[in-house]
């Protein structure tokens, strides 16, 4: 748990979690904090919890929910405004030409592989996909980048970097060469910062990235 009021409650999600339920049919984080709830408050009943937004499986980070449907109605609308800032981490293998950088790109998603592919121009049924990046530590055969988000596309940041020759460690649908032991991959949302929705007050949560020697080096 990383924060919680009366209104939200923000969660480091693990690699490996699922935001909500799937055809998988494997326990979503929202059932979990849902059961927490449960028993913290000795609630009676069906709890309400509201998604605000998600996180890729094999990512680690920062998830909100919502408490009350007016909370969500409202995280939401900052979320669309893009009144929310959220930084990523990421391991990459190869060196991005620019120390730090905007990219550009077109995305495309293919359902039926559930990947994203990343053109220069627009193409047909592509979005425009803005993140900005730089380098935040190199390692003996990595690069730590922390990665703002200017939209929220579908594996956004994952397919912008290989497209640019920085494949997240352990992402083999982007290019790596080999996937990680638990099944994830080295992106992290590691900070949020924003002017919470009912109270007005600024809300700023990091959350710590999983216990590996890749992140811990950082």
């Amino acid at each position: 748990m990383l924060h919680e009021d009366n209104h939200l409650i923000i969660v480091n999600k693990r690699v490996g979690d699922i935001v909500q339920g799937d055809k998988t049919g494997d326990k979503p984080l929202s059932d979990v904090v849902k059961d927490y709830i449960k028993d913290t408050y000795n609630k009676p009943g069906n709890v309400y919890l509201g998604v605000a937004h998600r996180l890729d499986r094999p990512t680690s980070g920062i998830v909100v929910f919502a408490k009350t449907s007016k909370a969500l109605t409202r995280i939401n609308k900052l979320f669309a405004s893009k009144d929310i800032k959220k930084t990523y981490w990421a391991i990459v293998k190869g060196r991005p030409k620019k120390t730090k950088d905007t990219l550009i790109h077109f995305l495309r998603k293919n359902p039926k592989n559930n990947k994203s592919t990343a053109f220069i121009k627009e193409v047909e049924n592509s979005k425009k996909a803005i993140l900005d990046y730089e380098i935040k530590k190199e390692l003996d055969n990595y690069y730590v980048l922390s990665i703002n988000l200017q939209t929220g596309r579908h594996h956004q940041i994952r397919s912008q970097l290989s497209a640019i020759g920085c494949t997240i460690k352990g992402d083999l649908k982007y290019g790596a060469d080999r996937s990680n032991k638990d099944g994830g991959i080295h992106l992290h949302s590691r900070h949020i910062e924003f002017v919470h929705p009912v109270k007005n007050e600024v809300v700023k949560v990091s959350a710590p990235t999983p216990d590996d020697s890749l992140w811990n080096s950082i």
